[in-house]
């Protein structure tokens, strides 16, 4: 199982995350675009960070909303998303070409993503980005049960799909994520975290905020890098995970 996490979303004098600290311990880093979080200077050292550590770099773009850190969805027609997000990748690949790496993937953030698994207009327009700008990057979408309908618009484009769930956020019984706007969206509790992470790795399925038994089959697992435990989720993460991967192996 991998873990990805939000990253590079300081901006100016204002830091936000522990990037350093946590990006030894992940595979995946989604760094932000300079849209709704970052800057170049910000997205240059934390290409530089993944680089030291071998991690993929993924584009985190998301809704031009700087001051709402893109968790509000902000409408507009489609052809202008689809040049935010074209502009988004385009700056992030830059910096990375500077430092002799690549884009390994696109991940949508915040209200961009949340948009995307409710609308299909959307979705489709990512779709379409990705399929126009690099055919071969992945697109990064929740894990949730009824994923065929997701997985059939992806092969009509022939864009690849990365199937994450979160350790840091509670599920509804749905499969999908409470709202931020509802109490008891988000993990405060290390132990908890790492309970519901290994549930996910070990039987595909996450405890629902009402106590229902949802399957969720995930690639990757994530967590939010503004979060105040994050260092310490991808820390005790890692070493669950490297225990559990020894302990099949002797099976």
């Amino acid at each position: 199982m991998l873990i990805n996490c939000d990253m590079g979303e300081s901006y100016g004098a204002w830091e936000m995350g522990q990037d350093k600290e946590i990006m030894p311990f992940v595979d995946m880093a989604n760094i932000a675009c300079g849209m709704h979080a970052s800057d170049p200077s910000v997205m240059l050292r934390t290409v530089r960070y993944a680089k030291e550590h071998d991690v993929s770099i993924g584009a985190h773009p998301g809704f031009p909303d700087l001051q709402g850190f893109g968790r509000r969805f902000i409408e507009m027609p489609t052809e202008e998303l689809k040049a935010y997000v074209i502009y988004q990748l385009g700056a992030l690949n830059g910096i990375c070409q500077s430092e002799g790496v690549s884009i390994s993937y696109v991940k949508p953030h915040g209200a961009l993503y949340n948009a995307m698994m409710k609308k299909d207009e959307i979705y489709i327009a990512l779709l379409e980005v990705i399929a126009s700008y690099d055919i071969n990057l992945p697109l990064t979408i929740m894990a949730v049960p009824d994923h065929l309908h997701y997985s059939t618009l992806a092969e009509q484009y022939g864009v690849k799909l990365i199937f994450e769930a979160f350790v840091d956020r509670t599920y509804l019984s749905d499969g999908r994520l409470t709202s931020r706007t509802q109490p008891g969206a988000c993990h405060d509790d290390l132990a908890v975290i790492c309970t519901q992470a290994m549930k996910l790795i070990s039987e595909q399925s996450v405890t629902s905020i009402d106590g229902q038994e949802v399957k969720i089959k995930a690639d990757t697992l994530c967590i939010h890098g503004d979060g105040k435990l994050a260092a310490d989720i991808a820390k005790t993460l890692r070493k669950s995970i490297t225990e559990y991967t020894e302990s099949m192996k002797c099976k």
